[in-house]
């Protein structure tokens, strides 16, 4: 990568400039992606060799962490606890929250198992908003194509269509929850447009819409008397019977270090995303347990995953202050106007592209030398601010402020001075093969949320993401609450033992045990594994 222009010096160049052009020339957006995107890069895929998905493609980094031994064996299984419920749900944010919320309507006693505590997740950090078809000028079709054209045609159409389908929906039973809109004068629902699209069709509460929807499922779970939660209790293997069903979960207490078994009659696995696993060096926009659990557990019960070489960088999570790398601003910025600038003070993409192209369009800047250089040599450009403030004076304290708060902690004055942002690992596109009741190919597992397949193909668009973990959490929660139960009384580690055969048959080296439960700075550990 070329050196760039150092920050300093990059600083003291830049100017506010209201009439910045785009370039002139079309921009190949396949090129662009095939000469700079991590995805594209030939060295960021390998060939699993062990479990359903063998020789399929491979991030190598989740290839060894799914095809890592287990911690867990029959002694710890003698020695646990146990409890018995309806709906085990793993995983608390907001496909969790919301599937236990459905499955506890339809009658289900519901135990939630969390890693952390009960809401910390990536929906909270989610801030764009969540899209659905609700303006006189949208329609379910459009939203339908155009999640198709950004993932590159590699979604799941039945899912895709049930997903837009679902979207008026499951803002009216948010709003029913108690979830808060930002609203125009006349009390209807505002809505912009994300990147990627043509119609105004995301909803939003100021920049903290997921946090917003947080509070309310989380109020919504804690008032609901069949739902019970089990805070730092990840999940550290799936269990079966010998038919190879899903029959509950092995849990482990942070707090105790003390196993659980939980006998269940069907089990919702809504883990969340890997963004912890930092795959090719990139900081990231997840919370501190985003660490793959779930596709470990699926992987190794027998579950299909899919697309395991397919993850999205947004183009703006911070590059500096270094202590705040990969922190999010948020797409709506740019919705509302805010521009992309280069060390020569030039727009060179599209700010409201798919968010691929743009991210490969930031890294070509860098690599062509035009980015802007930090001390530590990694590289981004300015998103410039001011600019946006002194066209839209007031905008920002009104419209964004988490930002405007993240910019106090940065010591940062979005008046007066851009911010430098860099592509921040933000997405896994692909995970566990689910149908449209969310049942994965293990019968009595279910999927929903981040840790699921299939909805978004090779990108995703700002605002799916928290429509998929409602419309799918809550399709999932029905699902499982109606699962008839299994008249073998079993919960075995047999798969595992299967899985162990087939490591060992392949001559894998197991360095770490997986899941991983927390990065490797994180201060948590798993005594006696």
């Amino acid at each position: 990568m070329s050196n760039g222009t150092p920050l300093e010096q990059a600083r003291q160049a830049y100017r506010i400039d209201l009439k910045r052009p785009l370039p002139p020339s079309a921009i190949d957006h396949q090129k662009l992606l095939q000469d700079f995107h991590p995805d594209y890069d030939s060295n960021n895929r390998v060939a699993l060799k062990v479990g359903v998905n063998r020789h399929e493609p491979c991030h190598p980094q989740l290839a060894a962490l799914l095809q890592s031994d287990s911690p867990t064996n029959e002694a710890m299984l003698a020695a646990a606890a146990q409890i018995e419920t309806d709906v085990l749900v793993i995983g608390a944010g907001g496909a969790g929250c919301s599937a236990a919320l459905v499955a506890a309507e339809n009658g289900a006693n519901v135990l939630i198992a969390t890693k952390l505590r009960m809401g910390d997740s990536n929906t909270v950090m989610a801030e764009g908003g969540i899209q659905a078809s609700i303006d006189p000028d949208d329609t379910p079709q459009a939203h339908f194509d155009e999640t198709l054209k950004a993932g590159h045609h590699c979604s799941d159409k039945r899912l895709v269509e049930q997903m837009v389908l679902d979207g008026p929906e499951v803002i009216q039973w948010l709003i029913q929850q108690g979830m808060q809109f930002d609203r125009d004068e006349d009390n209807n629902l505002c809505t912009r447009r994300a990147g990627g699209t043509s119609a105004n069709r995301v909803l939003y509460y100021r920049d903290y819409t997921g946090l917003e929807m947080m509070r309310v499922l989380r109020e919504s779970v804690r008032q609901h008397h069949k739902i019970t939660t089990d805070d730092y209790h990840p999940a550290v293997e799936l269990l079966s019977n010998k038919k190879g069903h899903c029959s509950g979960a092995l849990l482990y207490s942070i707090e105790t270090q003390r196993y659980t078994i939980v006998k269940a009659t069907s089990v919702i696995l809504a883990s969340g995303g890997l963004g912890r696993m930092h795959l090719n060096g990139f900081p990231t926009s997840n919370h501190i347990g985003a660490t793959g659990d779930g596709l470990v557990l699926a992987y190794r019960l027998g579950a299909q995953l899919q697309a395991l070489d397919s993850f999205q960088y947004h183009p703006t999570g911070l590059a500096w202050p270094q202590t705040l790398a990969g922190t999010l601003i948020t797409e709506g910025i740019r919705s509302a106007g805010a521009q992309l600038v280069n060390s020569l003070g030039e727009r060179f993409i599209d700010e409201l592209a798919p968010r691929d192209v743009v991210c490969a369009a930031i890294m070509r800047e860098c690599a062509g030398g035009r980015g802007i250089r930090l001390a530590s040599g990694r590289q981004g450009v300015w998103l410039d601010i001011p600019s946006l403030e002194k066209q839209q004076p007031g905008m920002l304290a009104l419209q964004f402020p988490k930002f405007m708060a993240l910019c106090h902690k940065a010591g940062i004055d979005p008046y007066q001075s851009p911010l430098l942002i860099c592509p921040t690992l933000h997405y896994q596109n692909g995970g566990v093969v689910i149908n449209e009741a969310c049942e994965t190919t293990i019968p009595g597992l279910y999927c929903a949320g981040e840790v699921s397949g299939g909805i978004h193909g090779k990108n995703r668009t700002m605002g799916n993401a928290l429509l998929e973990i409602i419309s799918f959490g809550r399709r999932a929660g029905a699902a499982a609450a109606t699962h008839p139960p299994s008249n073998e009384n079993q919960w075995l580690l047999d798969h595992l033992k299967v899985f162990r055969r087939e490591i060992k048959n392949s001559h894998i080296v197991c360095d770490t045990p997986g899941p991983l439960l927390f990065p490797h700075y994180a201060s948590f550990s798993r005594k006696g594994t």
